[in-house]
């Protein structure tokens, strides 16, 4: 199992910045990559931005050249740096790592922390 730990977050007005750091630990070797993901009041959770062990990332549309996800291999740490908020941008994100197991593929979250928006 790999435990997530968050922290960033917060109220930044619309066009403000604010950044996330998720530090990892536990059954490191698994991980095959890592992400955010964000969950809106009513709505389903998304992914936000995933980088993967090698260094490939993917971003959802409405976040592409606004936010930015990196690692630090060393620290085994991710970040997402999340530039020009929105309002719509306000959502309880998630840190995800994605791991092989015996089973097959496995998600592993963080707890969750509020970023919030306002106009």
């Amino acid at each position: 199992q790999v435990q997530l730990v968050e922290s960033g977050g917060g109220l930044v007005q619309a066009g403000g910045s604010l950044s996330l750091s998720c530090a990892a630990s536990g059954r490191l070797f698994s991980v095959i990559a890592m992400g955010w993901y964000r969950q809106a009041p009513g709505k389903q959770r998304e992914l936000v931005a995933r980088i993967t062990f090698g260094g490939n990332t993917v971003y959802a549309d409405s976040v592409k050249g606004r936010f930015a996800i990196s690692r630090d291999n060393a620290k085994n740490t991710v970040y997402l740096q999340m530039n020009s908020l929105k309002p719509e941008d306000t959502a309880v994100y998630y840190c995800n790592a994605l791991s092989t197991s015996e089973l097959g593929p496995k998600d592993d979250w963080g707890q969750g922390t509020q970023v919030t928006v306002s106009s």
